[in-house]
């Protein structure tokens, strides 16, 4: 058989699969404004998280921000695999729309870290 005499097969059981998508009733949505976690073997941890500033810390010199874990999604390595590429494809059309998405208008620029987060493994 060759492919092109495959793929239109392919295409037809593809075709034959309905996908409900269906909200619980306890379903909710959740505002991020970032997000952190590593991996292991066995699978991929995700933490989104909402900063809230708190005080000002006079000893130290520094101001204290609470950061509040919203939610965790757990993936497979095939799953963040899929996340990123659907992820990279919708900020490409985005983009596209919209511009450039830029990083921190008010924000001073931080040099950039080699992970994209200071933790690693597990939240």
């Amino acid at each position: 058989m060759t492919e092109n005499e495959a793929g239109p097969d392919k295409d037809a059981k593809k075709k034959n699969v309905k996908i409900e998508i269906h909200k619980p009733d306890n379903f909710k949505q959740v505002y991020s404004i970032g997000a952190m976690g590593g991996h292991s073997p066995y699978d991929f941890r995700i933490g989104f998280y909402n900063d809230t500033p708190r005080s000002f810390d006079s000893s130290s010199n520094k101001q204290v921000i609470q950061r509040n874990l919203e939610t965790e999604v757990i993936l497979s390595p095939i799953a963040a695999v899929e996340l990123s590429r659907w992820l990279n494809q919708h900020i490409q059309e985005y983009e596209a729309v919209f511009g450039p998405i830029l990083k921190g208008h008010a924000q001073k620029k931080q040099p950039q870290k080699d992970d994209s987060s200071e933790i690693q493994g597990y939240i």
